[in-house]
């Protein structure tokens, strides 16, 4: 039997840096090793497992099916080497423990910090740094390790070309809504009163918007769209100056009723709002990522369950 004491995990380090660059030279630059060196040490690793771990393709290499077999386990081993090197990290050291969080920008940012919120009450001191950008930028983020998580309003979809994990938040219905003078007059003959009504929109790359932009497709309903916006924050404050109505994930419909004086004009019947957080480990570690996790549910179940009777 192979005693896994003696497996060099520096090898496999070169081996899994190879598979995933998809050649040698590439694999060289990252690891900032010269090739003959990876190459004699690629030799190394194969001899000990008694297997051919590569073969080429083209101009570049690919894992034989042992390879893949090993470069699946090698993901693994590494994965769990960063949530170690994670979690020691967050030990206490008597300074407050760092939080940095991506917030994608179609986030309403009421639901930002209702999910945030709890970060900052557990009982360790938490230093807590937020960074707005697209879904896209912010996971390039995440890859670097300068955030530790992600917030967004869909998972990370696998064109980003990064091994992350979608951590569900909640999730809620969606309502239209908008200041009264505009509600009022759209509230009979909803959904179809909304064909000629001035809309504002998120940007056609969010989740939301596409399911949306299918929902007046199925009513034939043919409103008019006078504005898009990646900054639900911006969204909002031009739905108050009364250019538009909104779509307004329920669990904000009170505050915008109560702060904002927006009526309910009526439910985009199965279109929900769902929440996600992002980050690189399957399971989370953090304190204060911890309770934000543990949270969550509540303010999508309580919150959204209490807006939608007041709208009712």
């Amino acid at each position: 039997m192979y005693d896994v004491r003696r497996l060099n995990y520096q090898h496999l380090l070169y081996f899994w840096t190879v598979v995933r660059e998809g050649s040698i030279t590439q694999a060289s630059e990252v690891l900032h090793l010269s090739a003959p060196a990876i190459s004699a040490q690629l030799k190394t690793l194969e001899a000990r497992l008694g297997e051919k771990l590569l073969e080429k393709s083209g101009r570049g290499l690919v894992a034989t099916e042992v390879g893949q077999l090993v470069y699946r386990y090698a993901e693994e081993i590494f994965s769990l080497g960063r949530d170690l090197l994670a979690t020691l990290a967050q030990r206490p050291t008597g300074r407050p423990l760092r939080l940095v969080v991506g917030i994608d920008d179609v986030l309403p940012k009421e639901i930002a910090y209702r999910l945030l919120d709890p970060a900052l009450r557990i009982a360790q001191p938490v230093h807590l740094v937020c960074r707005e950008g697209t879904l896209e930028r912010l996971t390039v983020d995440l890859a670097a390790h300068d955030v530790d998580v992600v917030l967004s309003d869909a998972p990370v979809s696998p064109r980003f070309d990064i091994r992350a994990y979608n951590h569900p938040l909640g999730r809620c219905e969606v309502l239209w809504m908008g200041p009264k003078a505009l509600a009022k007059k759209l509230l009979r003959g909803f959904p179809q009163s909304l064909t000629g009504a001035r809309i504002l929109l998120p940007t056609d790359d969010t989740a939301i918007r596409r399911s949306l932009d299918q929902w007046l497709d199925r009513r034939e309903v043919r409103p008019v769209p006078v504005g898009e916006f990646e900054d639900y924050a911006l969204l909002r404050e031009f739905a108050r100056a009364g250019h538009g109505i909104a779509p307004v994930p329920a669990v904000l419909a009170g505050q915008f009723r109560d702060r904002y004086g927006f009526e309910t004009i009526g439910q985009a019947e199965g279109v929900e709002a769902q929440f996600f957080a992002i980050s690189l480990q399957r399971r989370i570690r953090h304190p204060a990522l911890a309770a934000v996790m543990e949270q969550a549910p509540a303010i999508f179940q309580l919150s959204a369950a209490g807006d939608h009777r007041r709208s009712t």
